[in-house]
């Protein structure tokens, strides 16, 4: 059930986006599948890269992944996979990247769901997202639902205006890294404490 959509406040220079569901874009398609990566987040990840995104932000460094048809369906024999892969104790988690995570929450939740049931909290979950923090918190209950799984939110578009390859885990210097747990907690951001400035 969607919860009703309430106005979100307008950012200068940030196009707003319109109450876009999952179940009426996401095709369920997967762009691609990196285990073993650590470029993703923090230590070695099990990164997914969902398939479709509706923000297209100029620059966007996977253009490709924007379309919802992009690459091939999720399946049982993947997420088997991931968990499989995630299994080894050097990996700390997984991460969600796109495409939209949030455009894409019937394979996000999925995947997250069994991250938890397999291990609990003792492997995180990351997730980038061209949502902001704000944004989400009116959003609809699939993709609250998909927040309250993380540990980790990189949030907002990608402007190349705000580009700077020195900034940790980010692209564009208007990107946050969100603790999550402290967030909802504390009901307001709570930027994670291991960033490096």
């Amino acid at each position: 059930m969607e919860r009703t959509r309430q106005r979100p406040v307008r950012h200068p220079n940030n196009p707003l986006p319109k109450q876009w569901l999952a179940a009426e874009r996401s095709k369920q398609y997967v762009a691609s599948y990196k285990p073993f990566n650590m470029v993703d987040g923090e230590g070695v990840r099990c990164s997914l890269y969902v398939s479709g995104c509706l923000f297209n932000c100029p620059g966007c460094y996977n253009k490709a992944a924007q379309n919802f048809h992009y690459g091939k369906p999720y399946s049982q024999e993947l997420e088997d996979r991931i968990i499989k892969d995630m299994s080894n104790s050097y990996v700390q988690g997984l991460t969600l990247l796109g495409g939209e995570p949030f455009l894409n929450t019937q394979v996000c939740l999925k995947i997250c769901r069994r991250v938890r049931k397999e291990f609990g909290h003792t492997k995180d979950i990351w997730s980038w997202s061209g949502y902001t923090w704000e944004e989400l918190m009116k959003e609809s209950y699939d993709k609250l639902q998909l927040l309250s799984m993380l540990d980790i939110l990189v949030d907002g578009r990608f402007l190349e205006e705000k580009k700077d390859l020195t900034l940790q885990f980010r692209g564009s210097s208007n990107q946050r890294i969100i603790d999550v747990p402290k967030s909802l907690k504390a009901n307001k951001i709570v930027i994670w404490d291991k960033l490096v400035h």
